[in-house]
């Protein structure tokens, strides 16, 4: 009897313990999730400091694949769970062919600038198109805007080693996030007040005029900056971008940051427009990327190593660490962007 016993609480403790290891090897296993994000979130991805946090407090892998914001939205969402595009816009777009999301957050934001170098930045100055504020420079729009539908040349800008007309180099705005949102930028100065569907006839003939003289345009904001700093100023004079990326690059090229900062000039417009980056979850199991990245560690490195703004008010307290000259420590003059109907007709005009 004492045997049988024995060999029961045995077997008891064999079944407990293994329903024990169950039990934590489920709750400890690491999940994969995937899905679309605009290429400048990238590096805040690939980050291992990042990824470590993903692992070790969420038992998460994020896996991706780059897609223009707008693209993204129509692509085929078999084997994906989240979507991680960089404006809200493209979650009214998403509500409005496929309903509720099963869950929705903004993550970070980061405002629309222009890049350009010291030579154009100065002639804009003297032109008057461009003014310095205690050391951050600020771009008229309005100003700027008449100076590209005028046919203005460089050469007329003081420029005249610099071929062609004044224009402002950008992405497809039919396919991505920062061209589309400074379509929508350019929409607002030529209405002189938010584009919206009352007033945006009147003005899609001059917005269509204004991108068919930019020829081809890249699909990736990622791919534009890169161009920007690898050509030079004859290639691309000035571009449209985030103040995020020249922020992430001096984070993370220190050396190169040191041997060209004395060149590479951010413009703000004024106004300018909130690049909203909002997580989309497609399903439950893409839910779990919200909580992660909302980690105040992860909103930490993407500040500090990447440039997005997650502060109260998105004002960080910290903006020398950067070593970028001209980085606005608070940015005030914002324009609302147009809603998806508006947007949704933009996008048609563009196409």
């Amino acid at each position: 009897m004492k045997t049988k016993l024995t060999g029961l609480a045995i077997l008891i403790l064999v079944i407990i313990a293994a329903v024990v290891y169950v039990f934590f090897s489920r709750k400890n296993q690491t999940a994969e999730i995937s899905g679309y994000l605009g290429g400048e979130k990238i590096g805040l991805l690939e980050d291992e400091e990042v990824q470590d946090i993903l692992k070790g407090r969420y038992h998460l892998v994020i896996d991706y694949s780059k897609a223009g914001s707008l693209d993204m939205i129509t692509a085929d969402f078999t084997d994906r769970d989240y979507l991680f595009p960089s404006n809200q816009t493209a979650l009214e777009l998403y509500e409005e062919i496929h309903g509720d999301p099963v869950q929705s957050q903004i993550i970070f934001n980061t405002p629309i600038v222009l890049y350009t170098r010291s030579a154009v930045a100065k002639a804009l100055a003297e032109q008057g198109i461009v003014r310095e504020e205690q050391g951050i420079y600020y771009v008229d729009m309005t100003g700027l805007t008449e100076e590209i539908e005028a046919g203005s040349s460089w050469s007329d800008l003081g420029l005249p080693q610099l071929y062609g007309h004044v224009s402002v180099g950008t992405t497809d705005p039919t396919k991505s996030n920062s061209g589309n949102m400074f379509a929508a930028l350019l929409a607002n100065t030529l209405c002189q007040a938010v584009a919206d569907e009352q007033n945006i006839g009147n003005i899609l003939p001059r917005l269509q005029n204004i991108f068919r003289n930019l020829g081809y345009m890249e699909s990736s904001s990622a791919d534009l900056f890169d161009q920007f700093l690898k050509t030079g100023m004859g290639a691309k004079p000035l571009i449209a971008g985030y103040e995020s990326q020249i922020l992430e690059f001096a984070a993370e090229n220190p050396e190169t940051w040191e041997q060209i900062s004395g060149d590479i000039v951010m413009l703000y417009p004024t106004p300018t427009l909130w690049s909203s980056h909002v997580y989309i979850a497609l399903n439950e199991a893409g839910t779990a990327g919200i909580n992660a990245l909302l980690d105040e560690d992860i909103q930490r490195l993407a500040w500090e190593k990447h440039g997005f703004r997650t502060g109260v008010y998105d004002v960080p307290a910290d903006t020398e660490r950067f070593g970028v000259s001209g980085l606005a420590p608070e940015i005030t003059q914002i324009s609302p962007m147009p809603d998806a109907a508006t947007m949704e007709r933009i996008i048609q005009a563009l196409s």
